[in-house]
Protein backbone atom coordinates (compact mmCIF):
# COMPACT_ATOMS: atom_id res chain seq x y z
CA UNK A 1 0.00 0.00 0.00
CA UNK A 2 1.39 3.35 -1.04
CA UNK A 3 1.97 6.05 1.56
CA UNK A 4 -0.27 9.10 1.30
CA UNK A 5 0.18 12.45 2.99
CA UNK A 6 -2.75 14.73 3.68
CA UNK A 7 -2.22 18.44 3.13
CA UNK A 8 -5.13 19.28 5.42
CA UNK A 9 -6.65 17.36 8.35
CA UNK A 10 -9.22 18.15 11.03
CA UNK A 11 -9.45 17.52 14.75
CA UNK A 12 -12.40 15.57 16.16
CA UNK A 13 -13.92 18.85 17.41
CA UNK A 14 -13.72 20.36 13.93
CA UNK A 15 -15.27 17.24 12.37
CA UNK A 16 -18.24 17.45 14.77
CA UNK A 17 -18.79 21.11 13.88
CA UNK A 18 -18.46 20.37 10.15
CA UNK A 19 -21.10 17.62 10.45
CA UNK A 20 -23.46 20.01 12.24
CA UNK A 21 -22.96 22.70 9.60
CA UNK A 22 -23.50 20.19 6.77
CA UNK A 23 -26.77 19.13 8.39
CA UNK A 24 -27.90 22.77 8.63
CA UNK A 25 -26.60 24.11 5.31
CA UNK A 26 -26.01 21.17 2.95
CA UNK A 27 -22.87 20.95 0.81
CA UNK A 28 -20.02 23.09 2.11
CA UNK A 29 -16.64 24.38 1.02
CA UNK A 30 -13.64 25.70 2.97
CA UNK A 31 -11.30 28.42 1.80
CA UNK A 32 -8.28 29.45 3.85
CA UNK A 33 -8.58 33.22 4.16
CA UNK A 34 -5.44 35.15 3.37
CA UNK A 35 -6.05 38.11 5.61
CA UNK A 36 -8.23 41.19 5.20
CA UNK A 37 -11.39 41.32 7.31
CA UNK A 38 -11.12 38.01 9.12
CA UNK A 39 -7.37 37.58 9.34
CA UNK A 40 -5.95 34.26 8.26
CA UNK A 41 -8.74 31.85 9.11
CA UNK A 42 -10.40 28.84 7.51
CA UNK A 43 -13.72 30.11 6.19
CA UNK A 44 -16.69 27.77 5.71
CA UNK A 45 -19.30 28.58 3.07
CA UNK A 46 -22.27 26.93 1.39
CA UNK A 47 -20.68 25.31 -1.66
CA UNK A 48 -22.94 27.06 -4.16
CA UNK A 49 -22.27 30.50 -2.65
CA UNK A 50 -18.49 30.61 -3.05
CA UNK A 51 -16.80 30.89 -6.43
CA UNK A 52 -13.49 29.02 -6.40
CA UNK A 53 -10.90 30.82 -8.54
CA UNK A 54 -8.87 29.16 -11.26
CA UNK A 55 -5.69 29.74 -9.25
CA UNK A 56 -7.08 28.29 -6.01
CA UNK A 57 -5.41 25.07 -4.87
CA UNK A 58 -7.44 22.10 -3.62
CA UNK A 59 -5.59 20.83 -0.54
CA UNK A 60 -7.95 17.95 0.15
CA UNK A 61 -11.13 17.29 2.09
CA UNK A 62 -12.00 17.42 5.76
CA UNK A 63 -15.24 15.81 6.88
CA UNK A 64 -16.13 15.30 3.22
CA UNK A 65 -15.80 19.03 2.51
CA UNK A 66 -13.27 20.37 -0.04
CA UNK A 67 -10.61 22.72 1.34
CA UNK A 68 -9.05 25.39 -0.93
CA UNK A 69 -6.38 28.04 -0.62
CA UNK A 70 -5.12 30.67 -3.08
CA UNK A 71 -2.02 29.59 -4.99
CA UNK A 72 -0.04 32.58 -3.70
CA UNK A 73 -0.80 31.61 -0.12
CA UNK A 74 -0.11 27.95 -0.89
CA UNK A 75 3.45 28.87 -1.89
CA UNK A 76 3.94 30.08 1.68
CA UNK A 77 2.17 27.14 3.39
CA UNK A 78 3.16 24.22 1.12
CA UNK A 79 5.76 22.89 3.57
CA UNK A 80 3.22 22.51 6.37
CA UNK A 81 0.23 20.32 6.99
CA UNK A 82 -2.83 22.35 7.97
CA UNK A 83 -4.75 21.02 10.96
CA UNK A 84 -8.20 22.56 11.27
CA UNK A 85 -9.56 22.78 14.80
CA UNK A 86 -12.75 24.18 16.35
CA UNK A 87 -12.35 26.24 19.51
CA UNK A 88 -14.62 28.54 21.53
CA UNK A 89 -14.98 32.01 20.02
CA UNK A 90 -16.55 33.92 17.17
CA UNK A 91 -15.92 32.65 13.67
CA UNK A 92 -15.15 34.80 10.67
CA UNK A 93 -17.76 37.39 9.81
CA UNK A 94 -18.87 35.47 6.71
CA UNK A 95 -18.08 31.93 7.86
CA UNK A 96 -21.00 29.61 8.65
CA UNK A 97 -19.81 28.63 12.14
CA UNK A 98 -20.09 32.20 13.48
CA UNK A 99 -23.43 31.74 15.36
CA UNK A 100 -22.30 28.42 16.89
CA UNK A 101 -20.07 29.91 19.60
CA UNK A 102 -17.13 28.08 18.02
CA UNK A 103 -14.64 29.12 15.39
CA UNK A 104 -12.40 27.21 13.05
CA UNK A 105 -8.70 27.69 13.64
CA UNK A 106 -5.76 26.63 11.49
CA UNK A 107 -2.83 24.99 13.21
CA UNK A 108 0.12 23.63 11.28
CA UNK A 109 3.11 21.34 11.47
CA UNK A 110 6.13 20.96 9.21
CA UNK A 111 6.26 17.83 7.10
CA UNK A 112 8.88 15.18 7.80
CA UNK A 113 11.45 14.61 5.03
CA UNK A 114 9.71 11.46 3.75
CA UNK A 115 6.36 13.28 3.65
CA UNK A 116 7.90 16.20 1.74
CA UNK A 117 9.36 13.75 -0.78
CA UNK A 118 5.95 12.12 -1.31
CA UNK A 119 4.26 15.50 -1.73
CA UNK A 120 6.88 16.57 -4.29
CA UNK A 121 5.88 13.55 -6.37
CA UNK A 122 2.14 14.30 -5.91
CA UNK A 123 1.63 18.04 -6.53
CA UNK A 124 -1.54 19.78 -5.38
CA UNK A 125 -4.12 20.55 -8.05
CA UNK A 126 -5.54 23.94 -8.90
CA UNK A 127 -9.30 24.35 -9.10
CA UNK A 128 -9.23 24.98 -12.87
Amino acid sequence: MEQTVERVTATPAALVLIAQLKQQHGDLLFHQSGGCCDGSAPMCFPREEFMVGSSDVLLGEIGGVPFYMSSSQYEYWEHTQLIIDAIPGNGGMFSLERPSGLRFLTRSRLYADNESAWLADHPAKTAA
